[in-house]
């Protein structure tokens, strides 16, 4: 059974309006903002493979929806609980290390991408 167009446009901007949502509200989605126009100019300035590219973007787009994942997981957790409750931080708080783990691992592919790039043009 297949949606009807209009439902198909409707999903696109309930989409839209919730990475419009988390960039407003989130500061740590702005900085992933910062961090992928950073990544993607040096990509394009230095020149990197397209194993490369598809590395930058794999980590980039994992940073992203974990980045989402976490701020609606937040927001759930805070309609649930609205007080303090020990399940809920622990939660919160296992959410918010897989972000950071996901983008430790963003950084390694920066560095293993970047970083012969990087050391080549500072021996120049």
């Amino acid at each position: 059974m297949s949606l009807h167009p209009n439902t198909r446009v409707q999903s696109f901007r309930y989409a839209i309006r919730g990475i419009s949502e988390m960039l407003r509200t989130e500061s740590n989605a702005r900085i992933h903002v910062i961090a992928t126009i950073a990544v993607v100019s040096a990509g394009f300035a230095i020149g990197i493979s397209r194993t490369e590219w598809l590395a930058i973007t794999l980590s980039i787009t994992g940073v992203w929806c974990a980045e989402g994942f976490n701020t609606a997981f937040e927001s759930l957790c805070d309609v649930a609980s609205s007080q303090y409750h020990p399940k809920v931080e622990r939660a919160k708080d296992i959410a918010a290390g897989a972000v950071l783990l996901t983008a430790t691992g963003a950084v390694v592919i920066f560095l293993l991408v970047f970083g012969h790039h990087l050391f080549a043009l500072l021996i120049q």
